[in-house]
């Protein structure tokens, strides 16, 4: 949702300031690639798209399992922080891949199978194009949200969109990153949301509501006991079971009254 957000301010907002961190250092390289080598990109992309499409399907799952493969070598030799080959294969995994769904394992290798598409496109030029004049005027950072804190002040807007907290026991097969985000890292999380607040920026956070499994559950209701919390419907499409699918209430915590607000006087 992090990259949904951004493209939407950019879009309707024209800011002094933009930055954006991340701890997925994949996908901070494809932001940074995107931004200064947009041609390269396109032009791998390309080459994926006409190797793939005109593939039978058995081929075509050689082809990814195969782009999978190279992906994590890349991973695993330390190239995928800053690798335009790495930025072009994660946008092929993921037009490609079950649900584009992205997950890693313990070792932070991607292991999502194949999809089963028709006709993806993988070479979405003129988005893409697009998204790299947006990126143009974001400093674009790989680290711990914490790097932040000394440059935000009263004037600032915050949106952080962390590892949501999962329903139940089993549904935590999502990794995002090969760090657990646990219970303490929320609470975590929610210091320094404090301490934002301290310093008079506006902060919007976003995360899963446990009252949709559990009516008694009050784990982020009493985290964040102090601040406006808002119950939205947002669609879930990953599931192994398709009556499982479909809208779920998700939450919006912030530091002022109206979410509307929330990039008003940045």
């Amino acid at each position: 949702m992090g990259g949904a957000i951004l493209f939407d301010v950019l879009s309707l907002y024209d800011l002094d300031e933009v930055y954006i961190s991340d701890i997925n250092g994949e996908l901070i390289n494809l932001y940074c690639c995107i931004r200064d080598n947009v041609d390269e990109i396109i032009k791998i992309l390309k080459e994926y798209q006409d190797e793939y499409i005109y593939a039978d399907t058995d081929v075509r799952e050689e082809i990814f399992y195969e782009k999978r493969n190279h992906y994590n070598e890349l991973i695993k030799k330390g190239f995928s922080h800053n690798s335009i080959e790495s930025a072009a294969l994660f946008i092929f995994l993921n037009r490609t891949c079950f649900n584009g769904l992205y997950r890693v394992n313990k070792k932070g290798f991607f292991n999502v199978p194949c999809g089963k598409y028709k006709n993806p496109k993988i070479c979405d030029e003129k988005n893409i194009r697009a998204v790299s004049h947006a990126l143009q005027r974001v400093t674009i950072a790989c680290g711990d949200y914490r790097q932040s804190l000394e440059f935000i002040d009263k004037n600032t807007f915050v949106y952080i969109d962390p590892p949501y907290r999962p329903l139940t026991l089993t549904s935590n097969f999502t990794s995002y990153a090969k760090n657990d985000f646990n219970d303490d890292s929320q609470k975590e999380l929610a210091e320094y949301v404090h301490i934002l607040r301290s310093k008079g920026a506006k902060v919007l956070l976003s995360n899963s509501d446990p009252k949709n499994v559990d009516p008694n559950d009050d784990f982020f209701d009493s985290l964040y006991a102090d601040y406006r919390i808002e119950r939205v419907e947002a669609s879930r499409m990953i599931n192994s079971r398709a009556d499982k699918r479909g809208p779920v209430k998700e939450l919006l915590i912030s530091n002022y009254e109206d979410v509307a607000e929330r990039v008003e006087g940045c």
